[in-house]
């Protein structure tokens, strides 16, 4: 969904086809986004009639009210425009129309918010749904897609960081069940490596700059799981998939190996290094370290 699928005269048009689909007199018109927003208006029907049996926990619901709250705010829902000074007959022609706009900018706006609710509970269904599928599988775009959303929403850096490391320890999952498929395998465990250095990056970057070795900790104990993980993918592999397997391993060392460096050299006082490379900062060794 673009970013402009809301444009105020789609929106509106959206209220009008909303309105039409629960018996209001039809508009003659066409407009060419009127294919664009049919999927969204059977979403809307279907909502009405037989809503999902999807469960959704107190935190979704928070989070989804408070969002509701904002777009009301930020649209002015309720509210009514200033007045102003006109001639007595544009007065007169304003007040025939302005309650036919209002009433439908409100419905518009309406249907906006009306859009973003049911959207939200339906992803959250289709999220909970994807959570075991793998690539190639249909809902493996949603599931992807899910990650890059909670990456948007996430507060600060070591957040991120964190959750970078949750989606390399959901790839090793992936890859159990696409062993034997060298291409498939070997694109999953490129994409583990990936979030894996991304966390690496950003949570070596949050103990530099605090100089604090508490992100190093969640490094130490992320490595020490994913390799046992990823180890366990050795098991009934391929000559292939052990080679593509064993680089994997080898990147979860160079994480080890770069958190002791970096707590080493917070531990005597060096200032934050200027060099860095794909798994954040590269210290200087402390004087007199071997």
């Amino acid at each position: 969904m673009d970013n402009t699928l809301f444009s105020r005269r789609r929106a509106e048009r959206f209220a009008q086809l909303l309105d039409e689909a629960n018996g209001a007199r039809r508009h003659h018109v066409r407009s060419r986004v009127d294919g664009q927003l049919a999927p969204l208006v059977a979403v809307g029907q279907r909502l009405s009639v037989d809503p999902p049996a999807v469960e959704v926990d107190q935190d979704f619901r928070t989070g989804l009210r408070a969002m509701l709250l904002a777009t009301a705010e930020r649209e002015r829902l309720g509210s009514t425009p200033a007045a102003v000074d006109e001639p007595a007959t544009a007065t007169t022609a304003r007040g025939r129309l302005l309650p036919a706009v209002t009433a439908r900018r409100a419905r518009a706006r309406g249907a906006i918010l009306v859009g973003i609710a049911a959207g939200a509970i339906a992803v959250s269904g289709i999220s909970a749904a994807s959570e075991n599928a793998v690539p190639g599988d249909a809902l493996y775009g949603m599931k992807r897609s899910t990650e890059r959303a909670q990456l948007a929403l996430a507060s600060s850096d070591i957040s991120r960081g964190q959750l970078f490391l949750d989606f390399a320890r959901t790839r090793v999952g992936e890859a159990a069940k696409l062993r034997g498929d060298r291409i498939g395998y070997s694109a999953v465990l490129d994409d583990m490596d990936a979030d894996s250095r991304q966390g690496v990056r950003l949570l070596t970057s949050a103990a530099v700059q605090r100089a604090e070795p508490g992100s190093l900790d969640t490094l130490n104990a992320f490595v020490s799981s994913q390799r046992r993980a990823v180890r366990g993918l050795l098991d009934e592999s391929t000559r292939v998939d052990r080679e593509r397997t064993q680089r994997s391993l080898l990147l979860l060392d160079s994480i080890r190996e770069r958190s002791d460096d970096l707590r080493a050299a917070i531990a005597c006082g060096l200032p934050a290094p200027a060099a860095s490379d794909a798994l954040g900062p590269a210290p200087n060794a402390c004087p007199g370290a071997r």
